[in-house]
């Protein structure tokens, strides 16, 4: 896009998330990423909760781009924030929350990029021995995924992140165990020790991009995107309306114009185990 060919795009990262994003947004775009250094976006809170997140994911993103700007006097700037939580259609289902923000200074101009999959091992469990220990993390996908192991759920001292040796995990469950009784073992969600974070959060950059790359059909400005999405696709079985989406309601800053586009799901029903009426 001419906007954005041949600027620098500043990714604001402190976990190595430019592997997944600048392969993407330099092809699409036209730009050269680049990470600025000595970047403590951990200051704006933790998954591991020792640093509590106070703001919500859009305000907490364009923390971190204006500490990237600020630190370095970039004026383009991408970072992304993932929550987890319940699944859309099924609460007892976790899911994976992804945002990327695109702060352009230049033009005064933000655009946003999202993406939601219930492809997540975000979880944790008090584990009593070693058995069950071994069935925790191979569950996890432990090594490749990271886990983090502390005396219990609420507890953040002590605590230790980024686990990825199994010797060095049964030390720690061991001393925990001895020392206070109990031992809790989680999944480590930072994206440099999540791979299917990264997987996600690749999944929410090229969002990012499509959103830039789609125009207002009345205006033609960039960033034509999904204001929101209106849940009642039809069940598959009953065709009583799901909670999934039926429509997402597209929206252009510049201009105002508004456009339903239905089924942003890629389907026209939704599969019965979803419908509150068919499995309650």
């Amino acid at each position: 896009m001419k906007l954005f060919a041949g600027r620098t795009v500043a990714i604001a990262t402190a976990h190595h998330k430019e592997r997944v994003m600048a392969p993407i947004l330099e092809r699409e775009l036209g730009v050269s990423c680049t990470v600025p250094t000595a970047l403590n976006t951990d200051s704006l809170g933790t998954f591991s909760g020792e640093i509590p997140r106070v703001k919500d994911v859009i305000s907490t993103l364009r923390d971190k781009c204006n500490l990237a700007m600020k630190k370095n006097k970039y004026d383009l700037v991408v970072a992304s924030e993932g929550s987890f939580g319940a699944h859309p259609s099924s609460p007892f289902l976790p899911a994976n929350y992804e945002t990327v923000l695109l702060l352009d200074a230049q033009n005064n101009r933000e655009y946003t990029g999202r993406y939601w999959t219930s492809d997540t091992n975000f979880t944790g469990a008090y584990i009593k021995d070693e058995e069950d220990l071994e069935a925790f993390v191979t569950r996890v996908g432990f090594p490749q995924h990271a886990v983090i192991v502390r005396k219990d759920d609420q507890s953040y001292a002590p605590l230790y992140k980024g686990v990825q040796e199994y010797d060095e995990l049964v030390q720690h469950f061991q001393n925990l165990k001895q020392e206070f009784g109990s031992c809790y073992v989680e999944t480590d969600m930072r994206a440099h020790f999540n791979p299917k974070r990264m997987t996600a959060i690749a999944k929410a950059t090229q969002n990012l991009v499509d959103t830039l790359l789609s125009l207002c059909p009345q205006c033609q400005a960039p960033g034509f995107s999904v204001q929101r999405m209106e849940s009642g696709l039809p069940c598959g079985w009953c065709k009583q309306p799901t909670r999934s989406p039926l429509y997402a309601l597209y929206h252009c800053d510049t201009c105002s114009f508004e456009e339903k586009r239905y089924y942003p799901l890629q389907k026209e029903v939704e599969d019965p185990q979803f419908c509150d009426y068919c499995n309650p």
